[in-house]
């Protein structure tokens, strides 16, 4: 799994970041000041980058929580069957089969070119070319 670690406290809104095993975008931080015998809480709203599930975490600003590394890159489509493209990455020129987003069906067509980001070993299609 591609992650890199980092504390909860310095999660800002927009950032990306790893709960329960999903990649998420951070939408909301709430800090909390310390207290007289303890360390400052962040409550933490996120939305899964794939399955768009929220997620809302509580914990202390201190604790580690993995961020994953999104690679993105360049693919073109070859042939489309439903709602599975089967795409050649332009640096690679490795060939596999991808799901189209409801958002991008009908905009995805042969020959086309697409970006598509690997987050957590899992490939999706951002947009079109």
């Amino acid at each position: 799994m591609n992650t890199k670690q980092t504390t909860a406290g310095t999660l800002k809104q927009g950032t990306s970041v790893v709960f329960d095993g999903i990649a998420c975008t951070v939408k909301k931080v709430d800090k909390s000041k310390t207290g007289k015998h303890g360390s400052a809480k962040c409550r933490i709203e996120a939305i899964g980058m794939i399955n768009g599930e929220k997620i809302i975490k509580v914990m202390p600003a201190s604790n580690n929580v993995d961020v994953p590394i999104i690679e993105k890159k360049t693919a073109q489509v070859l042939s489309i069957n439903g709602n599975t493209a089967n795409v050649m990455d332009t640096e690679t020129y490795e060939t596999f089969d991808i799901e189209i987003p409801d958002e991008l069906t009908g905009q995805v067509i042969d020959g086309c070119q697409v970006l598509y980001w690997i987050i957590l070993d899992k490939k999706i299609v951002k947009q079109v070319k």
